[in-house]
């Protein structure tokens, strides 16, 4: 009896343990890398704008109808705005926030992401309120909030079944010069959120981003568009649940003035806009 007391009590701490390694190695597949502070510019070309996104677009630019809730609004942001995004970003990538994602199978991430309004990573979604370091994520400075909420009012009056939103999470994607993301659907927020459709607002700055979606996860068949640095792409509504990849970074497609005035490194920034 004591002999098999001892074996069910090595057994069960050996199941005990088991389960601990299990969800230890669980824990640091997703686990971001810790990462130190770094710089989206130039320090020689360093400007400091008095303001983020002091001004929006006076008339709406030329766009395109990609599909149903899903439309391209083609140079939208301006290049004051855009350099106004790109200092707001460099205040916390100067301070550590951005940090690479790298995905539950173990492969590494290039893409470097850190979030305003709620915490989010592609492994874990929204279930973590704290980000690696204990830390709350800032809130989304209102002035981008001001514009995500002019973009989707200006898509409404082309695409009149587009739904309306309130952004609360804002997604800050780096990609270095050879970065790239997997196919994947935007599908983390709220139940509510996605049967409503409340669109994603993606706005691009830097390099040009080589963009493929489709309702397929078959990528020969995905449509293909180029993302230019001020352009601002919208989905929802019947489309809010597209598979989307950017497969490539095109360099040397900045604008000049970005490059030359600013300093921005030959690399692109995405900022991504959702209602929980």
């Amino acid at each position: 009896m004591l002999f098999e007391s001892i074996c069910r009590s090595s057994c069960l701490c050996w199941s005990l343990g088991d389960a601990f390694d299990v969800r230890l190695r669980r824990h640091i597949t997703f686990a971001k890398r810790v990462d130190k502070p770094f710089s989206l510019i130039y320090s020689d070309k360093y400007k400091v704008p008095n303001s983020v996104c002091e001004s929006t677009p006076s008339k709406l630019s030329t766009y395109r109808i990609l599909e149903p809730g899903m439309i391209l609004l083609e140079k939208y942001v301006s290049i004051k705005d855009q350099i106004d995004i790109i200092y707001e970003c460099e205040k916390w990538a100067k301070s550590g926030f951005f940090n690479h994602c790298d995905h539950q199978n173990g492969a590494k991430c290039k893409v470097m992401n850190m979030c305003f309004g709620r915490n989010w990573d592609p492994n874990t979604g929204y279930k973590e309120r704290y980000r690696s370091d204990g830390s709350e994520p800032p809130p989304i400075p209102y002035e981008l909030v001001s514009l995500v909420k002019a973009a989707v009012q200006d898509a409404q009056a082309i695409l009149k079944d587009l739904p309306s939103m309130h952004p609360d999470i804002c997604s800050v994607n780096y990609y270095p010069a050879n970065g790239f993301l997997h196919l994947h659907q935007d599908r983390d927020e709220s139940s509510d959120s996605l049967r409503r459709g409340l669109p994603v607002v993606s706005i691009s700055i830097g390099e040009c981003a080589t963009f493929l979606y489709g309702d397929t996860r078959i990528n020969k068949k995905l449509k293909r568009i180029f993302l230019y640095s001020g352009d601002v792409l919208i989905f929802g509504g019947k489309s809010r649940l597209i598979y989307h990849r950017v497969k490539q970074i095109s360099q040397y497609t900045s604008p000049v003035q970005l490059v030359t005035e600013f300093g921005l490194r030959n690399d692109r920034l995405s900022l991504t806009f959702r209602q929980f």
